[in-house]
């Protein structure tokens, strides 16, 4: 990739990085995608749009099958905290997992083969709800993919921990299953002088809280892997007021769907030996569900061994993460794989402070434009 070519990507990104929006509410960055499609030679391009997402087919030359290539969308609602003169422009939103990259790269490889012609059909997806509730289940119902369902799909996410031409994947579970928890409590406010005349749903939350951290060390195979993390309690208003009412919000993650049944069966066991206990009502919201992507083993080890041979990237054999992603619902249908890309900053995603190196834009649409060239023209 040349230079200017490079620096066009990078304006892409940082235009798309001031524009952070939420879940189902992309339309500025739709509004920006397809504006900067439609200076690409119409004629080379089939553009379909859902809700706040967008398909775009390049028909091949001789297709005998359909190449995918999926990136999302949306923003975190987090308060931006980079040193770039670029910052979010939508106070409270921020992209700190890398979609402003995901997206300027698969305008990179648009814009690549809209010029250069292969012979099978190629399809670019950019999927809007990757952070939630989820975009890709629904997409894939939706009757623009449907009509164009691909053979095969690939994608890649940025990692700060690998430096820049790092490519890091493997074969089956890369990125684990995972599932919102929201957990309610009622119980009786009150004087805090009149304990007895309430039902502090404080404590009662504060045991389930602890309760909640055996789950995975009594329940779950130590050779297996899962987590709870309850990241947000809310409860009471005011210091001499007992609370009534408390809520726990939290995530679950687990490298197989048979520990996550176990694991949320004994939460709601927990939840109702909590009612029995403290004479108080609980309920559950499971919230957005994402299944794990689990990479096909023959693509992902060809496509490996195409990295170690056929470019000058560094290619790692990684772990699994306990990190979610919904392309996994791409790949419970669809063979393909996802793989990480280094961007080499200090800062984990989701961090308000994430800068990721821009030169690893220009890295992975070198790698992926010449691979989908290679399968496009096998």
């Amino acid at each position: 990739m040349s230079r200017p070519q490079l620096e066009t990507l990078i304006h892409l990104r940082r235009e798309l990085h001031q524009i952070p929006e939420p879940g189902f509410q992309e339309w500025k960055t739709q509004r920006f995608l397809l504006d900067y499609l439609g200076t690409l030679p119409t004629d080379r391009l089939r553009i379909k749009t859902w809700e706040t997402g967008i398909l775009v087919k390049i028909p091949g030359t001789q297709p005998r099958k359909c190449i995918a290539y999926r990136t999302d969308m949306d923003g975190l609602p987090i308060n931006e905290q980079t040193t770039y003169p670029f910052r979010s422009r939508h106070e409270g939103y921020m992209h700190a997992c890398g979609h402003d990259l995901h997206m300027a790269i698969a305008l990179g490889l648009v814009s690549h083969f809209a010029h250069h012609p292969v012979r099978d059909d190629l399809l670019f997806i950019f999927q809007p709800a990757e952070e939630g509730p989820g975009g890709a289940h629904p997409m894939m119902n939706g009757a623009p993919f449907q009509e164009w369902k691909p053979d095969m799909i690939f994608a890649l996410h940025i990692a700060p921990e690998y430096p820049v031409g790092t490519i890091a994947t493997k074969p089956g579970i890369l990125f684990a299953n995972t599932s919102e928890c929201f957990i309610d409590l009622i119980g009786t406010s009150g004087h805090a002088a009149r304990p007895h005349l309430a039902n502090d749903m404080a404590i009662a939350a504060s045991q389930l809280v602890m309760q909640l951290q055996t789950v995975i060390s009594r329940n779950v195979d130590p050779i297996d892997s899962a987590i709870i993390t309850i990241g947000k309690m809310d409860v009471g208003t005011k210091q001499n007021i007992i609370a009534g009412q408390a809520r726990l919000e939290g995530t679950i993650r687990t490298l197989s769907m048979e520990t996550m049944h176990r694991v949320k069966t004994r939460i709601e066991q927990l939840v109702q030996g909590i009612e029995k206990g403290f004479a108080c009502e609980g309920s559950i919201d499971w919230g957005a569900n994402y299944c794990q992507v689990d990479n096909d083993e023959a693509l992902t080890r060809s496509f490996m061994e195409w990295v170690k041979t056929h470019t000058p990237y560094t290619l790692i054999e990684c772990r699994e993460a306990m990190t979610g992603e919904d392309f996994g619902y791409f790949l419970r249908d669809i063979p393909g794989f996802m793989f990480w890309l280094g961007v080499d900053t200090p800062y984990g995603l989701h961090h308000p402070q994430i800068e990721p190196q821009e030169e690893a834009i220009g890295v992975a649409v070198d790698v992926m434009s010449r691979y989908l060239t290679e399968l496009a023209n096998a």
